[in-house]
């Protein structure tokens, strides 16, 4: 039986950044998480490196690394020599299989299930975009339909009032 772990869903959630459209969890913040060092999570990785294709796992260019540090305006990643590697969700789930400790797994099903509330609120929030976009469309073929009926609202007042100041005059002629 898997031991629990008091890691807050917040706090992971704040530790997957997004690259590229790619969501992705630094390897520093993984070996924390996983009470292990970095250096040592690199190394497993390494050896098991045919587990671990690009999309799984990469290292960032000095730019992104640059970029990322930058959005977020934190100094707390230190001075690395070289950028770090990064972890797609496929890749956290493959480091449960190389890093076999009650920990890594508890911990491993935290992240995943904070990668799905992720994508159900992506999700959620693509559905109510859309709903949005749709009511806007109806609301503006609603706005366009009832600026038709006002406009001949204001035709008929227009008939009218020509109607009652010709009816108004005084006739001419016979009676």
């Amino acid at each position: 039986m898997s031991k629990e772990i008091s890691i807050t869903d917040e706090v992971l959630m704040n530790k997957i950044f997004v690259v590229e459209g790619i969501k992705v969890m630094l390897d520093s913040d993984l070996a924390e998480l996983y009470q292990v060092e970095t250096k040592r999570l690199n190394e497993q990785v390494k050896r098991n490196s045919e587990r671990f294709p690009d999309h799984f796992m990469f290292q960032l260019t000095k730019d992104q690394w640059e970029n990322l540090k930058s959005q977020n305006a934190t100094s707390s990643w230190g001075g690395r020599r070289v950028p770090p590697y990064v972890f797609t969700e496929h890749g956290v789930l493959m480091l449960s299989s190389i890093l076999n400790s009650e920990r890594a797994i508890a911990v491993n099903i935290q992240i995943m299930r904070v990668f799905t509330k992720i994508r159900t609120l992506i999700k959620n929030n693509d559905e109510l975009l859309k709903m949005l976009n749709d009511l806007e469309k109806k609301g503006n073929e609603r706005d366009q339909k009832i600026s038709i009926i006002f406009q001949y609202i204001n035709k008929l007042e227009q008939e009218n009032k020509l109607k009652n100041e010709q009816f108004k005059r005084n006739r001419i002629g016979y009676k």
